[in-house]
């Protein structure tokens, strides 16, 4: 296969992971916003979504105050903003329009459809009430794709460079959903264990569709420990950073086998994947939450860029 059609599929799968992951990143920020028990300077939690996105630097430049319907244009609508949505899923689209004759027509038309329905909206039609049901649509349309994707592309090394994009961006995602919960506690050390904390580690779980097969797992209430080795270590949680690089090492694997050749990229992730299986939660609170996020997301993004280098994206 060509590298730039490595590239695009690679790119396609992971901006539509990343239009999803935005909306779960909000969804967070606005959940934990209206956290009953919170000061007034509490609920200010947008810059934590900010900076867990690591775009406030970028968003700063352009605005005063980081409130509601400052947050949700530049996340959601902004076309500068590299990871808003309205960004990502037209780059997306771009990147299926690249390689038509390599995905199916139900991708096509799925992946065609969201981007159609959502660059219809208008951000200022959208009031606070209306914001929670716009990130379910998000997440509805590019769920929707990927299940088309799932049912109806071939198992060759295209859709091993699909895989490779989804989960390296749902692997980042969730490593900055997590880290949320570093920002918006770090200013209050008082609150850790108290209902407070304990009502926004729930809605973490909430934003990686994880409060239900939560409680499968644990039959208990919601601890700290346990909720960060769901997101982090337990295999069978989608969304994990463990589950995440289960597929990564697997499809790498299969690129492997097909082109017979191993790389730096296939060591980086069998080397990072093992750490997972090594690791438990009284390392990684040792080494604190934040620190041990910090590092994985550098990583990952590493292996990101290994992958390109290696199948020669353009």
């Amino acid at each position: 296969m060509l590298g730039r059609t490595a590239s695009s599929l690679y790119w396609m799968s992971r901006y539509m992971e990343r239009a999803e992951n935005i909306a779960r990143l909000v969804d967070v920020g606005y959940r934990v916003s209206l956290t009953p028990g919170l000061s007034e300077s509490d609920r200010d939690q947008w810059k934590s979504t900010l900076q867990a996105a690591g775009v406030t630097n970028d968003f700063f430049a352009g605005h005063d105050t980081a409130d509601l319907t400052a947050i949700r244009d530049y996340m959601l609508f902004d076309e500068d903003n590299p990871s808003s949505v309205l960004h990502c899923l037209a780059a997306a689209r771009t990147n299926a329009r690249a390689v038509r004759t390599a995905i199916t027509t139900e991708m096509w038309e799925a992946l065609n459809a969201t981007w159609l329905n959502y660059s219809q909206i208008r951000p200022s039609r959208v009031s606070a009430n209306d914001l929670p049901a716009l990130l379910d649509e998000i997440k509805r349309s590019t769920a929707e794709f990927r299940g088309t994707m799932l049912n109806t592309i071939l198992r060759d090394d295209g859709f091993s460079f699909c895989q490779l994009g989804v989960f390296n961006e749902r692997a980042d995602n969730t490593a900055r959903i997590l880290d949320v919960k570093y920002y918006v506690l770090l200013p209050r050390a008082e609150l850790v264990g108290s209902n407070v904390d304990l009502r926004q580690w729930a809605t973490i779980l909430r934003a990686a569709s994880a409060h239900r097969s939560y409680r499968h797992v644990y039959r208990d209430r919601y601890k700290a420990s346990n909720i960060a080795e769901f997101l982090i270590l337990r295999q069978e949680m989608p969304r994990s950073l463990a589950h995440c690089y289960y597929w990564i090492n697997a499809t790498l694997g299969d690129l492997e086998k097909h082109y017979g050749a191993r790389y730096e990229c296939h060591d980086l992730a069998d080397s990072i994947y093992s750490e997972l299986q090594r690791s438990d939660m009284d390392k990684v609170f040792r080494q604190g939450l934040h620190e041990f996020l910090g590092e994985f997301i550098a990583r990952n993004n590493s292996l990101g860029q290994s992958v390109a280098q290696t199948y020669n994206f353009l």
